[in-house]
């Protein structure tokens, strides 16, 4: 950054008073900090980064003390820097502020095939931290082999299921995949049965893989148990909330079988527990709409069977299905994978972790192995009238939000009449959120707060930091 950079920087550290994600304050007056390995690691690993800010005392009310000697500090804190794998090459700037000296070191985030960033001193599975908050926490062992999972190209649905053998899997299925596979690719017309089972992942060393037990076994969960799909309904907004008789959920399942099984029943499991109105149009014609809108609620769930983790680090963690008054929610073992984010999530062609698994549904049933069913989602939604879905990605869990939207008794331009009033004074996100009963703060702000600030009716009170937890949002006057 450039010198006034850091010099604005402090000013607003000074004012927010608080550390970040991307930001780590050191004070640094009487010695370079001994230990520093975690930060560098934990901004190495992190997306976009991070900013190790010298010279202020959080204790003394983030006071600007100054660093000892700017120039030992920088060379002790490359010689740290040299202690990790990779090494890492801090970025550093240097300003006088209040008569003292500040200095800052920007710490760019890794090449995803070097990830984890780790210290040497400590090994990778001890070295290895992440970003949690304003603070630094180890790595745990799953985060670390999702890495290497990546960087190694290890197909966990490719493993072989120890005590199976090839009469655990369908005969008859397998003989139509076999005619499907033929018709679709020429290539492997002459090619023996076996060995087609073989190239596609199916079988391997003559016993039946993940991928071919979950594909066309008879009851996969005679080997693993938990690898199913969980799905309850919730009275309320929150899970917990009880119904009017004290009763927890008002449907409980627990859906096991084959991927196409676990799809056709958490398919069901929605449909019996949405709501569905009629609409009669002006030529006498009826047409049937549902709470959620089938196509994407499929979407989501077929994208969760595929797409999860089907590692021995996930093994007991099943697929969640909750709905709740105001919202679906499907959460999935096995954050995103590879070089994907959020922001390029249905817009990319996306690494895939059960490439096997993905190419045998796409022959079974006509499913698109393109990252179509992003946008697919999204389309429907949006054909139903209701908001863009909402994503979550955190530790090694991946998680889809679908909302009712507004509630009918509230017209969407009354709702907007009463956010210009109410941020006549600048409110905080909890404060919008409280006010008008939404319990997903994420999902208010995108849907009904950001069309306004786009539209130049609201502003932000800290517009160079959008995700600042001291964020407020003002109308323009």
């Amino acid at each position: 950054m450039l010198e006034i950079e850091l010099i604005q920087l402090v000013e607003k550290i000074q004012k927010e008073k608080c550390e970040k994600p991307s930001l780590e304050l050191k004070k640094a007056y009487g010695g370079t900090p001994q230990k520093l390995y975690d930060t560098l690691s934990s901004f190495s690993n992190q997306s976009g980064g991070g900013t190790i800010v010298f010279g202020i005392d959080e204790s003394a009310d983030y006071e600007v003390v100054g660093v000892y000697d700017p120039q030992d500090l920088q060379k002790k804190i490359c010689e740290q820097a040299e202690q990790m794998e990779p090494i890492v090459r801090p970025l550093f700037t240097i300003a006088e502020i209040q008569g003292k000296i500040v200095v800052s070191a920007e710490i760019a985030e890794c090449d995803i095939f070097n990830k984890p960033c780790y210290y040497k001193g400590s090994g990778k599975w001890k070295g290895s931290y992440i970003r949690v908050g304003d603070g630094d926490q180890l790595m745990t062992e799953y985060e670390i082999y999702s890495f290497e999972a990546f960087k190694r190209r290890i197909h966990d649905e490719q493993r072989i299921v120890e005590r199976s053998t090839r009469n655990h899997l369908k005969k008859d299925n397998i003989t139509e995949y076999l005619l499907k596979v033929r018709r679709l690719k020429p290539n492997l017309i002459h090619m023996e049965d076996d060995r087609i089972l073989e190239t596609q992942g199916i079988i391997k060393n003559g016993q039946p893989t993940l991928t071919g037990l979950f594909l066309f076994g008879e009851y996969p969960q005679e080997f693993f148990p938990q690898l199913s799909i969980t799905a309850v309904v919730v009275q309320g907004k929150e899970y917990g909330d009880l119904g009017d008789e004290g009763e927890r959920f008002t449907d409980n399942q627990r859906i096991e079988g084959t991927i196409s099984q676990m799809l056709e029943g958490s398919l069901n499991f929605v449909r019996r527990n949405m709501k569905t109105s009629t609409i009669i149009s002006e030529r006498g014609f009826r047409q049937d709409k549902t709470e959620y809108p089938v196509k994407a609620v499929r979407e989501i769930l077929l994208n969760a069977l595929i797409h999860r983790d089907y590692s021995v680090h996930t093994e007991s963690s099943p697929i969640r299905l909750v709905i709740y008054e105001d919202r679906l929610e499907l959460e999935n073992p096995g954050g995103l994978y590879g070089r994907l984010t959020l922001d390029s999530l249905g817009r990319v062609a996306a690494d895939t972790r059960n490439p096997y698994l993905a190419g045998a549904l796409e022959v079974m049933m006509d499913t698109e192995n393109r990252f179509s069913g992003i946008p697919t989602i999204r389309a429907e939604l949006k054909k139903a009238g209701m908001p863009e879905p909402v994503f979550y990605n955190h530790r090694g869990v991946f998680k889809v939000a679908f909302y009712k939207g507004i509630k009918e008794s509230i017209h969407e331009s009354t709702l907007t009449f009463q956010l210009l009033e109410f941020c006549k004074t600048p409110r905080s996100r909890e404060e919008l959120a409280e006010r008008f009963n939404f319990s997903s703060i994420p999902y208010f702000i995108k849907t009904y707060v950001d069309p306004l600030i786009d539209q130049g009716l609201i502003q932000r009170t800290i517009q160079d930091k959008p995700r600042s937890k001291n964020q407020k949002f003002v109308t323009i006057q």
